[in-house]
């Protein structure tokens, strides 16, 4: 049993996802991203001020390609791959989103290297 056989709806539908997910990843690692992250939009400026932008934008786009990735390759081998493709891909995104909260959280904050600096001085 493969992915087509198990696939409802017609097919237009996971490209457009495919291609919506895509602008999202460019536009996060270019940088632009920033008011597209969930919880970051809607902090005071003052918490806004403890995450570097720029690595939060890197985190987060990677997390994106990586998603982006799997829908790219469900899509178009949706004729060869087996219907189990679909859980190992569901546990893939689920580690991922997962890496993309603790990354956001540890390595995006501003102050994080300089404490750790300051430890083994």
């Amino acid at each position: 049993m493969t992915l087509k056989d198990i696939s409802n709806g017609p097919d237009w539908v996971i490209w457009v996802v495919l291609v919506i997910f895509a602008l999202l990843t460019v536009c996060l690692l270019t940088g632009h991203g920033e008011n597209l992250i969930s919880g970051y939009n809607t902090a005071s400026q003052e918490e806004k001020d403890k995450y570097n932008i720029k690595k939060l934008c890197r985190v987060e786009g990677i997390g994106m390609l990586v998603i982006t990735i799997c829908i790219f390759i469900m899509a178009f081998w949706e004729n060869m791959l087996p219907a189990i493709t679909v859980y190992v891909f569901l546990g893939i995104i689920v580690v991922d989103c997962a890496a993309m909260i603790i990354l956001g959280n540890t390595i995006c904050k501003k102050g994080i290297i300089i404490e750790n600096e300051k430890m083994f001085r």
